[in-house]
């Protein structure tokens, strides 16, 4: 499998995990010509696209999804919370929106794939283990804390997409208003580079991969995100291979952008 981080970040997140035969984009925040153009820029056949999953409703996540459903003319599978919001903001012909519910696996093609619930400020956020063969790959961004729900999820995967949204101290010092980084902050809110450190100290037995995910542009940076990851794998840094998902990845180097399993 290979996963292809198009778009993360506040601005809008895209995913793209390639299996042998086919592919699954998970969440849709960019519109549908810019989600192609990313496409093609790391060189993927929209055609074998065959399903969206979406995590939750937050505008970065759907933002694309209709005219993008329409335009694969492939389902979208989300929980009923996330449907039903979705449902509201579709315009034109209806989309194909099949539910999922946590913990329940269901399949798509060679792909089979377990939602878990996240703990996120939406009506019934979700992340997803993706797995094919033997190999399992586990997304899980948008969430304020780590529940044991999590951990146990992605302990069962081989390679993470994870949330690494912000430096604590950047956030204090930063411009947000009061209201907002204590909504960050808060456990319905988004993973700091320590929590995010934490967890993937814990999973340093299990996984061979770390992607981190949904940095904020004004509150964290690269190096900074990379260096508390690092950290929390202590030993384990030189066996695990840690990258960055970026908001706007470099057509010039479109390997950067993902990783293969």
């Amino acid at each position: 499998m290979k996963l292809m981080a198009l778009a993360s970040g506040s601005r809008g997140n895209c995913t793209c995990i390639r299996g042998e035969r086919g592919s699954l984009l998970i969440d849709a925040g960019l519109s549908r010509r810019e989600t192609l153009r990313r496409l093609a820029s790391v060189g993927e056949d929209p055609s074998t696209i065959e399903a969206i999953l979406v995590t939750h409703e937050h505008t970065d996540h759907i933002r694309g999804i209709d005219v993008l459903a329409r335009h694969l003319n492939v389902p979208v599978y989300a929980t009923a919370g996330t449907a039903e919001e979705l449902l509201r903001g579709c315009r034109g012909k209806p989309i194909d929106i099949r539910r999922c519910r946590y913990d329940e696996p269901f399949s798509v093609g060679d792909f089979s794939i377990e939602p878990f619930a996240t703990s996120h400020d939406a009506r019934e956020p979700c992340g997803f283990c993706v797995a094919e063969g033997d190999l399992r790959i586990g997304c899980c961004t948008d969430t304020g804390t780590i529940t044991t729900t999590i951990f146990d999820r992605l302990a069962s995967c081989d390679a993470v997409l994870l949330e690494s949204n912000h430096c604590p101290r950047m956030l204090e010092d930063g411009p947000y208003p009061a209201f907002l980084k204590s909504r960050i902050r808060s456990n319905l809110g988004h993973l700091s580079n320590p929590d995010a450190a934490r967890c993937l100290q814990r999973l340093a037995d299990h996984i061979h991969v770390a992607m981190l995910a949904h940095l904020s542009e004004t509150n964290n940076t690269k190096d900074k995100a990379r260096f508390s990851a690092f950290e929390g794998l202590g030993l384990y840094s030189d066996q695990i291979e840690v990258t960055v998902a970026e908001q706007d990845p470099d057509p010039e180097h479109p390997e950067l952008c993902g990783f293969h399993l």
